[in-house]
Formats: C-alpha cells, sequence, structure tokens
C-alpha cells in the first residue's frame, strides 16, 4: 500500500468526522500495489446510513486537505447493503480497509 502513515491517519479522522464512527474506508486502485508509482488516491467509503454524497464528500476533502497536502483524491460512497455498482464491487474486490 502506497500511502504514508498521516495520511492513512488523516483519511481515517476525515470519513470518521463526516461520515460517522461506524463508516468503513477502502483504498483501492493502483496505491494498493506497491510495484507501481504515481496515481491518484481512489478511496470508497462505506456508510451504515444514507447521506448526502455530495455535500459530504467537500466536506471531507476539505478535512482531508486540512491535515495532508492537497492532491487527486476520487471518492466513492455506498450505503452499506445495498447492491454495488461495478466501480464499487471492485472496491470490496481488491481494496485494502483502512
Amino acid at each position: 500500500m502506497r500511502l504514508e502513515t498521516q495520511e492513512v491517519a488523516a483519511i481515517k479522522a476525515a470519513a470518521r468526522h463526516v461520515f460517522g464512527a461506524d463508516a468503513t474506508v477502502r483504498l483501492f486502485g493502483s496505491r494498493v500495489d506497491d510495484a507501481r508509482r504515481g496515481g491518484d488516491i481512489d478511496l470508497h467509503i462505506e456508510t451504515a446510513q444514507p447521506v448526502d454524497i455530495w455535500q459530504l464528500k467537500d466536506d471531507f476533502l476539505e478535512r482531508l486537505f486540512e491535515r495532508i497536502d492537497e492532491q487527486r483524491v476520487d471518492v466513492i460512497v455506498t450505503t452499506r447493503g445495498t447492491a454495488p455498482r461495478p466501480i464499487e464491487a471492485i472496491a470490496y474486490r481488491d481494496g485494502i480497509v483502512l
């Protein structure tokens, strides 16, 4: 996994603050492969209850960038128990829970 310890801590803290303590955060995409270089940070956040994704996504990124350098971060949000879309299925299959 190609994230620094402080990046993982910042991601988890921002997700807990914005989406709730029961939110699950997964890193997926190129950053899970130590052999690859570069790439954006792809995050899958799973919540217990439906949320206003657009507002909370912006809040999450704002809080995250207070703690780490601003960089490209893609976020998808899923409500636990719903049928996964194709990109979410990839996150479930290949992602690493932070």
